[in-house]
């Protein structure tokens, strides 16, 4: 199964507070709900889920949210009602919008007509057939949430001070635009020349991230992506440095000096080898002399 459809009302007594779930994927970059299905549905775990706000809300109808099921379906059993036995499944919700800014039925019927929106609007769920899959999610990058978080959690009990927020934009987000980029520049970091391929292989192909250099609230509504000038390759650490105690990303070249003025850890034994890659890199940034 490529994808599913399913289908949300708030008008049809449901108690998901959408607004918290909202809060919550803004916070920690995804939120964990349970989800009533039909039991005739067949909806395997990793499958991609697509939320559609139905109903007659004042908000309106339209795609809103993109999850990932965590389970298998499972049944759940109210005390002393075994007759209402329900089945379910556990999704974890990583991108929602707000109520009023979901993607209108007139946008999804133009730019993904192989699925049948009008059917969907009134079913509870719905197969993403294969072939409408990438239209659907080439849509969800262009007008889905402007940003995401996704959390880097070390293994352990987690405090908050430990988890690292990432803000990635949708330019980022965009397989065309980081093809090009990767294409011009290269798949090692730019700040710091580390290599995923070098270093892992085959398993590093793809590992390396892109990075846009314009903070996305500074771009105006007009603005057009060019994926050489805007995006640059960088590994994870680099990228979260670039955004890391900074309201205004670093940029490759403030990376790199800070990278050659840290040199080594403190309380680290320094020898020739380091002292000399230290002294080439200082050179380099440096330039020839006058």
């Amino acid at each position: 199964m490529a994808g599913v459809i399913l289908g949300w009302s708030p008008g049809r007594g449901d108690r998901w507070d959408y607004r918290a779930a909202v809060e919550q994927v803004a916070e920690s970059g995804r939120s964990l709900d349970r989800w009533t299905i039909d039991h005739h549905l067949d909806i395997l775990p990793e499958t991609d889920v697509w939320l559609l706000l139905q109903g007659s809300s004042d908000a309106g109808t339209g795609l809103i949210g993109h999850g990932i099921v965590m389970s298998e379906s499972y049944q759940a059993v109210r005390p002393g009602k075994p007759e209402a036995a329900g089945w379910h499944v556990s999704i974890a919700f990583d991108a929602l919008l707000p109520l009023g800014e979901q993607i209108r039925p007139d946008t999804l019927c133009g730019a993904v007509p192989g699925i049948p929106w009008g059917t969907a609007m009134s079913l509870p769920s719905l197969s993403v057939p294969l072939s409408a899959e990438p239209g659907l999610r080439q849509l969800w990058r262009e007008q889905g949430p402007a940003a995401t978080g996704r959390a880097q959690l070390v293994p352990g009990t987690c405090p908050p001070e430990a988890v690292t927020r990432i803000e990635v934009n949708r330019y980022e987000r965009d397989a065309d635009a980081r093809r090009v980029c990767l294409a011009f520049h290269g798949t090692s970091c730019a700040a710091c020349g580390f290599s995923f391929e070098a270093s892992y292989g085959e398993a590093g192909t793809d590992a390396v991230e892109v990075h846009h250099a314009v903070p996305p609230a500074m771009l105006g509504s007009g603005y057009q992506l060019d994926p050489v000038a805007d995006l640059v390759p960088l590994c994870p650490n680099c990228h979260a440095m670039a955004h890391h105690g900074v309201s205004s990303p670093r940029t490759v070249s403030e990376l790199r000096n800070i990278i050659s003025a840290a040199g080594h850890m403190r309380g680290e034994v320094v020898g020739n080898l380091s002292l000399e890659a230290q002294e080439d890199a200082r050179r380099i940034l440096e330039g020839p002399e006058a």
